[in-house]
């Protein structure tokens, strides 16, 4: 006998019970509101779609996102050199919030810049936006097909899920403007663009999203990946050095004091951009991420990344060396980008410059004296800083040279690549600090290529001063205050107040 399933428009609405408005002053009670209403609508969901195992769905299950807001009426006069933290005008401004818990940390602190320069307190409350059951999920849970299979109609008729007409970078890209009434956006990211990100993340890396830290190295080889390994788990076997632990792909952790991971499951194999990450409190620690070769993936993961709020990213690789007085070994430090890329053509036009960042520059500077031992005039010796190309064409050479070759002496281009002006465009694009240092492996112009034995040792050399010249930068990035990293370079006519 046959039974009969309701349509979607027959199916009854069940959501949470409402909840009421509340305003806080303490950023702190705010984010533990957040983290309750989240909690709460999100297990809802879970709850719902368990039950479909043993009940028949005669309804439809929704619940939303929770969102935060504030409202100001003057104008005011804030803090002039700080880069976030505040509204430009009168207004309401509001954003959803997902994964509360994660988030703790930089809530905390945008929230309270927020009641700090504009004496406001912060509404929290439920919008209209539905959670998506993919995204009410805890990080690692696993569903069995055969209840899924077992569910006589599709999941899109029983709950909500993502919209990937609405998660986009409208107003990370300064696209976005809100309709008549409507307020303006408090953050870069709404909470599905963010969800959606944490799940890519988890897949590309094999790590979760709670372990990446606030200061990450990319490279394109993994001679430097192996080269973290080595040092992070020495500093382990050490007691830690200011480090708590350190998390290799499949989330597995080795203890500040410990010399073996806490547990002997290795993965299978490693994911498109493995990750690796050093801890420290407050997401202070270092991350690291082999991105591979290519625009493509630097692109893919800088657009997940930056969702975590970093405080800085950095370039960390191997280079062509474009000019006759380059030797191989020699360090190159971006001060300017030629984006041949394309990657990010319809994000951040090619027109737009992607300016060298003070707070990063001297950094990097600094840690390649520090660990070369040359200062001042001296360390032109072995480092210059210029113009990095950046294309998608890893074998430029076997073309007609005429062309590419005339637009890299024109731009003054001492260094060639495919990933740094990707890396650099999506930090500006993102707000995220951004900075290159990459050294010279080939100089293709010259004729000057690495035989097999001339590139063990070449990489025996310099990875390990090249990664511990990156390691050094982020620590004095990681030393300044947020506040005084972050560059007004970065910030546009029309602001988000948060990072």
């Amino acid at each position: 006998m046959n039974t009969r399933i309701p349509s979607p428009a027959a199916l009854s609405v069940a959501t949470p019970a409402p909840f009421a408005p509340q305003t806080f002053t303490d950023p702190v009670a705010a984010v533990d509101a957040l983290s309750a209403l989240y909690e709460r609508n999100t297990g809802f969901l879970v709850d719902a779609f368990s039950a479909l195992a043993t009940d028949r769905p005669l309804t439809r299950y929704r619940a939303c996102y929770p969102q935060v807001s504030i409202e100001t009426s003057s104008f005011g006069h804030i803090d002039s050199r700080l880069s976030y933290g505040h509204v430009t005008a009168p207004g309401v401004y509001t954003t959803t919030i997902t994964r509360p818990r994660l988030f703790r940390h930089y809530l905390k602190e945008q929230l309270g810049l927020l009641v700090r320069n504009h004496g406001v307190g912060i509404t929290v409350s439920e919008s209209s936006v539905p959670i998506p059951l993919h995204f009410a999920f805890e990080e690692g849970a696993h569903v069995e097909a055969s209840m899924a299979e077992a569910i006589e109609l599709p999941l899109r008729d029983l709950f909500d899920t993502p919209d990937l007409s609405t998660t986009d970078d409208e107003i990370a890209n300064g696209a976005y403007e809100p309709g008549p009434g409507e307020p303006f956006p408090l953050a870069p990211f709404t909470a599905q663009r963010i969800d959606y990100s944490l799940a890519r993340l988890s897949h590309y890396t094999a790590t979760s999203a709670r372990h990446f830290q606030n200061f990450v190295l990319f490279s394109n080889y993994q001679f430097y990946i192996d080269e973290f390994c080595l040092w992070a788990r020495k500093q382990m076997a050490e007691g830690g050095n200011g480090y708590t632990e350190f998390v290799e792909p499949g989330n597995i952790t080795t203890k500040a004091g410990s010399d073996q991971p806490d547990s002997d499951l290795s993965l299978a194999r490693l994911p498109q951009m493995p990750a690796y990450h050093i801890k420290k409190k407050g997401h202070g620690g270092i991350t690291v991420v082999n991105i591979g070769v290519g625009p493509s993936n630097a692109k893919t993961i800088t657009d997940h990344i930056a969702v975590l709020r970093p405080h800085a990213w950095l370039m960390l690789g191997h280079c062509a060396g474009l000019r006759n007085s380059q030797r191989l070994g020699d360090y190159v430090l971006a001060h300017a980008y030629v984006r041949e890329d394309h990657v990010l053509d319809d994000d951040l036009p090619v027109w737009v410059p992607i300016p060298a960042l003070a707070e990063v520059q001297l950094a990097l500077e600094g840690a390649v004296a520090e660990m070369t031992g040359f200062e001042g005039y001296d360390l032109k010796r072995i480092m210059r800083t210029g113009t990095v190309a950046t294309i998608d064409n890893r074998n430029w050479e076997l073309r007609d040279q005429r062309g590419p070759v005339k637009r890299l002496s024109q731009s003054r281009a001492i260094a060639l690549d495919m990933e740094s002006a990707t890396i650099a465009a999506n930090g500006f694009r993102f707000r995220v600090p951004y900075g290159t240092l990459l050294c010279v492996s080939d100089k293709p112009l010259h004729g000057e290529l690495k035989l097999p034995g001339m590139a063990t040792a070449f990489y025996k050399t310099q990875v390990s001063q090249h990664l511990q010249i990156g390691i050094r930068a982020l620590e004095k990035l990681a030393a300044m205050p947020p506040e005084k990293l972050h560059s007004r370079k970065l910030r546009s006519f029309f602001e988000t107040a948060f990072q």
